[in-house]
């Protein structure tokens, strides 16, 4: 009687284990997969929570502009210190102190002087928050643009970094074999069927 034979032959590959940096990156490959994170504190890092942080903020200022922003808000302020500054030192410097040493203004033309300043500021602040406000939803969109754009080349470094990782993981890793012989003799297969029959007949 013949044998019949199934032979299997199991290959196993275990990934070296690796670390891969960057100024930006660090990757950690083992057997268990690769992990990838931002070095803590350098730029990628930094935009990446801050766009995780802000984005719904964003969003909204794209959506319903608002002088109240913190942005809008921080234009306006340096605007109006400026304005404030430049324009009063001008009336002072131009105006009123040449007049006064000239004994040729009183304080009651120097107060309506002042109060004519502040009207005009005044309107000259309200024309710039109407600009701003209209000009809102394209700056919020720039930034949005801005901020996304350098957020993904965060994740492209990522990438590339986990990529250079796994590849030099594999490039480290070695394999085991393991070798099962299965035999199934055919003439042992028959007594043993032969004898079932015989004890099928018997009873």
């Amino acid at each position: 009687m013949g044998s019949n034979s199934s032979n299997s032959n199991t290959k196993t590959t275990t990934y070296g284990t690796t670390s891969t940096t960057n100024p930006f990156v660090v990757s950690k490959t083992n057997n268990n997969g690769t992990v990838t994170s931002y070095q803590k504190g350098t730029a990628f890092d930094t935009i990446n929570n801050f766009v995780n942080d802000n984005m719904p903020i964003l969003l909204e200022q794209y959506l319903n502009p608002t002088l109240n922003s913190v942005t809008n808000q921080s234009k306006l302020k340096s605007f109006q210190d400026n304005l404030s500054s430049s324009t009063a030192k001008n009336l002072e410097n131009d105006i009123i102190n040449p007049l006064s040493k000239r004994n040729m203004i009183r304080s009651s033309q120097a107060t309506d002087l002042y109060r004519n300043l502040q009207n005009s500021n005044n309107s000259a602040i309200a024309s710039y928050a109407n600009e701003l406000l209209s000009g809102s939803q394209s700056n919020t969109a720039s930034i949005l643009a801005t901020l996304l754009n350098a957020y993904m080349n965060g994740y492209s470094a990522i990438a590339d970094n986990q990529a250079q990782s796994l590849n030099t993981s594999r490039g480290n890793a070695s394999q085991t074999s393991t070798f099962q012989n299965n035999n199934a003799d055919y003439a042992q297969l028959l007594n043993l069927a032969a004898n079932a029959a015989l004890r099928s007949v018997n009873l």
